[in-house]
């Protein structure tokens, strides 16, 4: 089995790539100019911001930065793009020959290189709109090798291709286009514009599925072109497999090539590295602390300034109660006090957080956790844990007397008593 990916990627740029329209809009068609739609005489203009976005990416993904880009119009007629072809890159792309390491090796990076978005087509019953909005957006295709091989494989180079666009400041959850390539015999079977990431995963199964029936009955695989239908969770046929002459690219004439060497480039930060490195050195588990800061930049910053003065665990910990409730501006001075509370034992709840965020003092209500145990294992007599395994609500009363007595939340103790329970915490 071999899967490949193209994933257009939505820059985060004011504007449009060739235009000054901005790139956020909330009437259809409000933000559009001659270039982006398409009038006869309009002349592109580069947007540099996004240049430097893209080499960075390119960067980002172990590629080779060419010193020079250029553009090019890939020609095909359809209803979003105005001038019937589309400007992209075909020569002299971003960044070439790069990787991304997991799945125990390297996935290849055959290419990155910067286009337009299309406008967005939406259908009715009987009718068929433009929104031109989107037209011109500037999108970055990452393409791959075809080194992916299974579903599980595929989903971890979304989570760490995803980690890492996120630290450069791009954000992909849902905004994902991708192509899908995918081969279990010799024929390639191309799945276009699938968008968002869990309908990518949907349709890598349901290909994976129809190819191996296909095989299975001895019926050869057909190398074309399919649609996902997201209402069904499927794939169909819409056309054979269109090859790089029926583009019929041409140089774009009205831009020139572009150099970057010049430009600075953002620094990338693997935090799945960073948390492989960090489980290693301070005896935690890998998954947990990956968890934590594949897409917080907040919670790395907070382990970074603490990690060579309190424990390991406790710090991870409070990272999870600062996820838990919602506090991820905490304050580096304000965290440590949190991690110091945890560190002695005491008993947390949402209002304790909230009171070390504000800078408040905590007063009588810091207790120990292990007091509260104590307590709660003092309720949990044989009949009441009977009564609890028949009604679940045979327990509110332990809740409400722990609650009312240490003027803590009913909430925080229900979690408590149900750890107890179910055993987590041992005798």
């Amino acid at each position: 089995m071999k899967i490949g990916l193209e994933a257009h990627v939505s820059l985060p740029t004011k504007s449009k790539l060739f235009c000054s329209c901005s790139t956020i809009a909330s009437e259809p068609n409000s933000a559009v100019c001659p270039i982006c739609m398409g009038f006869p005489g309009a002349k592109p203009m580069l947007n540099e911001e996004a240049l430097k976005i893209a080499v960075s990416i390119a960067n980002a993904l172990n590629c080779k930065v060419n010193e020079m880009v250029s553009f090019v119009r890939k020609v095909y007629f359809y209803p979003d793009l105005p001038k019937s072809y589309q400007i992209t890159q075909l020569y002299e792309p971003i960044g070439i020959n790069g990787y991304v390491e997991c799945c125990n090796g390297n996935i290849g990076i055959r290419r990155v290189q910067l286009e337009e978005d299309a406008a967005k087509i939406i259908r009715g019953d009987d009718y068929t709109l433009l929104d031109f909005n989107r037209a011109g957006i500037p999108l970055v295709e990452i393409v791959t090798d075809p080194d992916i091989k299974s579903e599980e494989e595929l989903r971890t180079f979304l989570t760490e291709l995803r980690s890492i666009l996120y630290y450069l400041g791009i954000d992909i959850e849902g905004e994902l286009k991708t192509d899908l390539n995918i081969s279990l015999a010799e024929s390639r079977v191309e799945v276009k514009n699938i968008t968002g990431i869990r309908n990518l995963i949907d349709a890598t199964r349901y290909e994976i599925q129809r190819q191996e029936k296909l095989i299975k009955s001895r019926v050869k695989v057909v190398q074309e072109t399919r649609s996902y239908i997201e209402a069904k969770r499927e794939t169909i046929a819409t056309r054979e497999k269109e090859t790089e002459e029926e583009y019929g690219f041409i140089p774009e004439p009205d831009l020139t090539s572009y150099g970057t060497t010049h430009m600075a480039r953002i620094k990338p930060i693997y935090a799945s590295k960073i948390a492989e490195e960090y489980a290693k050195a301070y005896n935690v588990d890998k998954k947990l602390i990956a968890e934590l800061i594949l897409f917080d930049r907040h919670a790395l910053e907070l382990i970074d300034a603490t990690k060579d003065r309190y424990e390991m665990k406790f710090i991870l910990n409070g990272i999870e109660l600062v996820k838990k409730y919602k506090k991820r501006d905490i304050k580096v001075g304000a965290f440590e006090k949190l991690v110091e509370l945890i560190k002695e034992g005491s008993y947390i709840d949402e209002e304790t957080v909230s009171k070390i965020e504000k800078g408040e003092s905590i007063g009588a209500k810091n207790l120990n956790l292990e007091t509260i145990r104590k307590e709660v294992n003092g309720l949990l007599t044989p009949s009441i844990i009977a009564d609890y395994k028949k009604n679940p609500k045979a327990i509110n009363f332990i809740i409400g007397r722990i609650a009312a007595k240490y003027k803590v939340s009913p909430k925080e103790v229900a979690e408590i008593v149900k750890k107890e329970l179910s055993g987590q915490y041992g005798d």
